[in-house]
């Protein structure tokens, strides 16, 4: 980040800043606005999408850097992998964890890992040895608190080839499944953590009445936004003497709801399913007697 973007930064306009992490989660971060009721538009080379927000900026920050920033209040609020506040050692306001997708995200984890053939077990085998991360500071933390004298130095990428190659004797690396790991001829001998995104926020804007209520509001609706993910509503009727069969099948976040038809023995059903839920659930709605289904896709749920 360039001497004049840092000073945008840190002006702000009085504004809530917020930082998005570019990179791996900017994609995913900026569909999760959307869904919470905010849209984030980026330019070519931009490094301050517009949002469509008069109380917010929004700047482009590296998920590395991003808890720095919130400390010193260059942003006021930001999302930011776990591993990366621990790596900074930040001293921030830990909003909410994110998991973007209650299906298919898995949480990020820092594995040790090791040549297939080596001997190495167990971290304790490594004592004496070198370690190529991009995780620097937390790695030396964890060791030293177990007495484990290595020396860690930093990797600026391709991790798993410096221990392939023989340039470090072993690597922490960040991994999901660990299958791109197993297929360079590695193995995991350790977990450090795992990581998931967090909302992080600066201390001081957190005290400010009028941003923490922004950051709060912030909070709660990508919670909302994220909870509706894979979720979507339907819409049915029913003639009163299927109703019981109709409820009995129908999964809800509390109970369906179900309202009678003006002036008829016909009900009106409501209920909020999966999406894996519907494919197999929509044609037994059908055999038991239900009519006028709709499927709605869903932005929020609180």
């Amino acid at each position: 980040m360039t001497d004049k973007e840092k000073k945008v930064l840190e002006n702000g306009n009085g504004m809530l800043k917020l930082g998005i992490p570019k990179g791996s989660l900017e994609e995913a971060t900026i569909d999760l606005f959307r869904k919470a009721g905010w849209r984030i538009t980026r330019g070519s080379r931009n490094y301050f999408p517009s949002v469509d927000d008069d109380e917010l900026t929004c700047s482009l920050v590296r998920a590395q850097e991003m808890s720095r920033f919130v400390e010193e209040g260059i942003l006021d609020v930001g999302i930011t992998g776990r591993d990366w506040i621990l790596e900074n050692d930040s001293d921030v306001v830990w909003i909410e964890e994110l998991a973007y997708s209650k299906v298919s995200r898995r949480p990020a984890r820092w594995v040790v890992i090791v040549p297939k053939n080596s001997p190495y077990e167990k971290i304790e085998d490594l004592a004496g040895k070198k370690l190529s991360t991009e995780l620097v500071n937390f790695t030396k933390r964890y060791f030293a608190e177990r007495n484990i004298e290595v020396k860690v130095d930093y990797s600026w990428g391709t991790t798993e080839a410096k221990v392939v190659e023989g340039i470090a004797d072993a690597a922490v690396e960040v991994t999901e499944t660990g299958s791109t790991i197993k297929a360079h001829g590695l193995k995991i001998i350790h977990e450090m953590m795992q990581s998931k995104p967090y909302l992080i926020a600066n201390k001081k804007s957190y005290q400010d009445p009028a941003k923490r209520k922004k950051i709060d509001t912030i909070a709660m609706l990508l919670k909302a936004a994220e909870k509706a993910i894979g979720m979507v509503g339907i819409k049915l009727n029913v003639h009163q003497e299927q109703l019981e069969k109709i409820v009995a099948l129908l999964p809800s976040l509390n109970a369906p709801t179900v309202a009678g038809l003006y002036k008829s023995d016909w009900y009106s059903v409501e209920s909020v399913v999966s999406e894996e839920t519907v494919r197999q659930l929509l044609p037994r709605l059908l055999e038991e007697g239900a009519e006028g289904i709709i499927e709605y896709p869903l932005n929020k749920i609180i």
